[in-house]
C-alpha cells in the first residue's frame, strides 16, 4: 500500500489487512503485523477504528516500518520501545533487547533485596537499556542503584529510560566505565547486591543473523569461552559486596556449572543455579553468607 494513496481514502482496517498479508508472505507472524499497524495508529485497533482513515503521514509511516522489518531488522528496533516487567523501554541498535530471560534475573534480585532489607545498595554491572538496573528501583523503594556501562552510547539510551522513570530515577546513578571500574571507590565492600547481564556467548557460536547483524557485538561476546566477562564479574565481585553480599548473574545454561564451581572458588559461601521460564539453568545467585 503506497504512502501517495489520496489523503482519506485508505481504513486502518485496510492497512491492517494488507500488513498481516505482507507478513504471511514473508514469513513473519500477523501479531507483529498488528504490532506495527497499532504503533502507527496510536491506538489498539477494534471495532470502529477499523474504519478510521489514515492520514498520508502515517500511510508514509506505516510503508516505513513494515520495510525496516521485512528486511530483517528486529521488531524491537522498529517499534523503538519494548515492555520488561513494568518499564516500557526505549531500545534500539546501541542496545541489546530485552529478553523475558532477563526478567527471571530481576525476580532473583529483587528476593535478595528483601533478605537483606532496610536500604540496599545496587549496582546493576552492562546496564545496557537498564532493565535490570530501572526494574529494581521502580519496584523497591528502598534500594539505591548504580547502572555502569562500558558503552556511552548504551547509557544515552540508560539515560532516556531514566528520563522515564518518575520519582526512583532520583535513586539511580549512571556511571561510564568497565565493569567495577565504573564504580565510586567509595562503594568498595559497601554493595548488598552486584546484578549482571555480562555478555557470555562465545565468538564461535553462530548467531542468527537478527541477532548477529542488528544487536551490538559489544553487549552479546564474551570472547573464546564465552566466560571472560562472567569470570571478572565474579571474582572481583567479592571484595565490592558486604560480607552478606550476594550476587546475581545470567549465563548460558552450559556455563552454570562452571561458573558455580567459579564462585564457591572465589569466596561464595552459598551458590544457587536457578532457572528461566522455560526451565533451563540460567542465573546464577551467590551469596557471601
Amino acid at each position: 500500500m503506497k504512502s501517495d494513496s489520496p489523503e482519506g481514502t485508505v481504513s486502518w482496517g485496510d492497512v491492517l489487512r494488507e500488513a498481516t498479508e505482507r507478513f504471511n508472505q514473508s514469513d513473519f507472524s500477523e501479531m507483529e503485523a498488528r504490532w506495527l499497524v497499532e504503533e502507527v495508529a496510536g491506538c489498539e485497533l477494534v471495532g470502529s477504528s477499523l474504519n478510521d482513515l489514515v492520514t498520508n503521514r502515517q500511510m508514509a509511516l506505516y510503508d516505513n516500518l513494515v520495510l525496516r522489518r521485512l528486511n530483517g531488522e528486529p521488531l524491537q528496533y522498529v517499534l523503538g520501545h519494548w515492555q520488561f516487567r513494568d518499564l516500557d523501554l526505549m531500545v534500539d541498535q546501541r542496545v541489546l533487547i530485552p529478553r523475558p530471560e532477563t526478567e527471571t534475573v530481576v525476580s532473583h534480585v529483587l528476593k535478595e533485596v528483601d533478605r537483606h532489607g532496610g536500604e540496599v545498595f545496587v549496582a546493576d554491572l552492562g546496564t545496557g537499556s537498564g532493565a535490570i538496573g530501572l526494574s529494581i528501583a521502580l519496584e523497591r523503594s528502598l534500594t539505591r542503584v548504580w547502572c555502569t556501562d562500558l558503552s556511552e552510547e548504551a547509557l544515552l539510551v540508560t539515560k532516556a529510560n531514566l528520563a522515564g522513570l518518575g520519582q526512583p530515577a532520583k535513586r539511580v546513578t549512571l556511571c561510564h566505565g568497565s565493569w567495577f571500574n565504573a564504580l565510586p571507590e567509595s562503594l568498595k565492600g559497601k554493595l548488598h547486591i552486584v546484578a549482571s547481564n555480562a555478555p557470555y556467548i562465545s565468538t564461535a557460536e553462530v548467531l542468527p543473523p537478527e541477532v548477529k547483524d542488528w544487536e551490538p557485538s559489544l553487549a552479546l561476546y564474551g570472547g573464546e569461552s564465552g566466560t571472560n566477562h562472567l569470570e571478572e564479574v565474579i571474582k572481583e565481585s567479592i571484595s565490592w559486596l558486604t560480607p552478606q553480599g550476594s550476587l546475581v548473574l545470567e549465563m548460558s545454561p552450559e556455563q552454570t556449572e562452571l561458573m558455580a564451581e567459579l564462585a564457591t572458588s572465589a569466596g561464595f559461601n552459598e551458590v544457587l543455579v536457578l532457572s528461566d521460564l522455560a526451565d533451563k539453568p540460567r542465573s546464577l545467585v551467590a551469596r557471601k553468607s
